[in-house]
């Protein structure tokens, strides 16, 4: 079974009327909450912007795709995500197993959340002004929280998880004119134990055929609650990206 599906995913992909694109997107992301608990049962509860100064971040994503006619479109995202936290905590706080100080010595910590995306989408809606794809995120997530003291050689704590999460994908396009329009493109989806959303609103611009450019808003935000980590955060992106039809 295994095998036949690979062959008709190879043939899929190699499709004569399939079309390439390349999008890249940047901006600033800006850290709303971040709570963390490691382990998720006995650690402390404390917060990477609250507790500590999260510093404004340089978000920067890829993302390579291929449609197929006017409905199937298939594509791979690359998303890495690096925040740093300084700061001197007024508390004391038990973080992977180790103990930290308040008032000590400042502290650095590093929230790293970096997403690797395999999305089919499929085109519901086509009318003359609107359309409407919906499908499934593939997603692997490779995260790591780390806190450290920033000068005092002392015993720092780190906890990394990677995983795989299944999301809902979307996208819905509305046309404003021959080449400007506002898109809503996302992957989200809750369960019982966290969730995970990743939307961005944004207005976009065509220039020729080949070249769409966009700038928006786009929100991530999520978590899970078990034993092993609690962690819930959220940021804010000021994006502008560009897609090239090759």
């Amino acid at each position: 079974m295994k095998r036949y599906l690979c062959l008709f995913l190879l043939a899929f992909l190699s499709s004569a009327a399939a079309s390439w694109s390349v999008d890249v997107e940047a901006g600033p992301v800006f850290s709303g909450y971040n709570d963390v608990r490691i382990p998720g049962d006995t650690g402390t509860l404390f917060s990477l912007t609250e507790d500590l100064d999260a510093l404004t971040a340089l978000g920067f994503r890829a993302r390579l795709s291929k449609t197929f006619g006017d409905r199937h479109w298939v594509s791979v995202l690359v998303a890495p995500l690096r925040v740093e936290s300084r700061g001197t905590l007024n508390r004391d706080v038990v973080f992977a197993g180790t103990h930290f100080d308040a008032g000590v010595e400042e502290l650095e910590a590093l929230y790293r959340f970096d997403s690797y995306r395999l999305t089919y989408r499929y085109g519901f809606v086509r009318a003359r002004r609107f359309s409407l794809d919906l499908g499934l995120t593939a997603k692997i997530r490779d995260a790591e929280i780390s806190l450290k003291y920033a000068v005092v050689k002392l015993e720092g704590a780190s906890k990394t998880n990677t995983g795989f999460v299944p999301i809902v994908s979307f996208r819905a396009d509305w046309s404003l004119g021959p080449r400007v329009g506002l898109v809503l493109d996302g992957d989200a989806l809750g369960v019982p134990q966290g969730r995970a959303e990743d939307v961005t609103a944004a207005f976009r611009v065509g220039f020729g055929d080949r070249i769409d450019a966009r700038v928006g808003y786009r929100v991530l935000e999520g978590g899970s609650d078990v034993d092993e980590v609690y962690g819930f955060a959220l940021f804010h992106y000021a994006v502008a990206g560009i897609t090239l039809q090759l």
